[in-house]
Parts: structure tokens; C-alpha cells; sequence
């Protein structure tokens, strides 16, 4: 199967358990099929934005870390500090051989975070908030578990802030005052294959 055709293969998951499968089934070939195939743009573009925001000595969490790709660019820009989160076993043991994070935790965005409030000085999140993935309800937790004044830095789809209640959960954030836009990237795709446009948020935790 061609890198484009398995990113609609995962697209088409209908829940979390088909989602983990998939992924697991994917783990050793994600790697060549994202950088190599599909010239995936999403880890570079967000982590040029980090670096403006987030100090080297921060602790950092990556939110749907897969394979590791960002954890790894994130190790040769002088971060030391990364736990990876994920919800698939077996791109966690991919991201592992890696050699980058302290941490990697098996995990389910949208449920509750084994983590302590403000555990982290920054959480860092490509391709995680798209089709049949992570709901807008993980913001909550997320925002949580970052300590005042860290930041929360993520790619999110256009289809999906329009249509999926990412605008809804975002004002909501904002208004209880729990966090505030601070940049907002233009608009790109982050693989050549695919339909959806992303831009890259910065959020400001309150």
C-alpha cells in the first residue's frame, strides 16, 4: 500500500480501537512513508513556531508523538526534556529507538491525562487533530496538565475547526479564561498528497 493510500486507510478508521490497530500495523514503515513518500512538512513548520516560544530547558510533552519524528527534530534543536504520548504501542516502541524522550506513555486523547496538573512547560502536537482522531474535548485536558504561562503548540485542519467543534471549544477556553491565541500560521498542507489544508496554533496557557 503507497504512503497516501494508508494515511486514508487511517482517515477511514471508525473508532479508537481500529485507529490503535492501524496505526500499530503501520509503525515500521511510517517513518519512510511520511519523510520519503508523502515529504511530510507538518514536523518542521510546527517546530520552527516552538522554538520562538518554548526554552530548551522546558518540559515538554509531544501529544500523539507516533514514531517519534518530532521528538527527534526537537532532540537536535538542544530539547532534552520530552515525553512522548500516544495512543499506539507500536509506534511508541518505534519513537523509543529513537533515544529521545524520558517517557512514553500509551494514552487516549479525550480521556483523562495519567498526568498531574501542570506537569509541563509546553505540549507540542503534528497531525493529531484531523479526521477520525483526536476530539476537540482533549483541549481540556491538555490545557490542564500545562503549567500557567506554558504553551500549547499544534497543527489543526481547517475541515476540522470548522466542522468538528474546534472553534466551539477554543472560544470556550478562551472565555473561561484558560488560555489565549497567541499566533496563528498561515495555511498549508502537511503531506503532497493530501486534501486538507492545517495551519499551525499557539495557545498561551492562563
Amino acid at each position: 500500500m503507497e504512503g497516501k493510500n494508508k494515511i486514508k486507510w487511517i482517515y477511514s478508521s471508525k473508532n479508537n480501537h481500529e485507529l490503535l490497530e492501524r496505526y500499530d500495523q503501520w509503525a515500521k514503515e511510517y517513518d519512510t512513508d511520511l519523510e520519503q513518500k508523502e515529504e511530510y512538512q507538518g514536523t518542521k513548520i510546527t517546530a520552527d513556531l516552538f522554538t520562538k516560544y518554548v526554552p530548551r530547558v522546558s518540559r515538554i510533552l509531544d501529544v500523539g508523538a507516533g514514531t517519534g519524528l518530532m521528538g527527534k527534530l526537537l532532540s537536535i534543536l538542544g530539547y532534552e526534556n520530552l515525553v512522548a504520548m500516544d495512543l499506539s504501542k507500536g509506534m511508541l516502541d518505534v519513537a523509543r529507538q529513537k533515544g529521545v524522550y524520558r517517557a512514553l506513555d500509551q494514552m487516549v486523547l479525550g480521556e483523562t491525562l495519567d498526568y498531574a496538573t501542570d506537569s509541563f512547560d509546553a505540549v507540542i502536537s503534528t497531525g493529531v487533530f484531523i479526521t477520525a482522531h483526536a476530539p476537540a474535548s482533549a483541549f481540556d485536558e491538555i490545557v490542564r496538565i500545562v503549567r500557567p504561562d506554558g504553551y500549547i503548540i499544534f497543527t489543526l485542519s481547517e475541515d476540522s475547526y470548522e466542522n468538528a467543534g474546534f472553534k466551539e471549544k477554543f472560544d470556550a477556553l478562551e472565555s473561561d479564561g484558560k488560555w489565549k491565541l497567541v499566533e496563528k500560521g498561515d495555511r498549508l498542507k502537511l503531506t503532497t498528497s493530501s486534501s486538507y489544508y492545517h495551519k499551525v496554533w499557539v495557545f498561551q496557557v492562563c
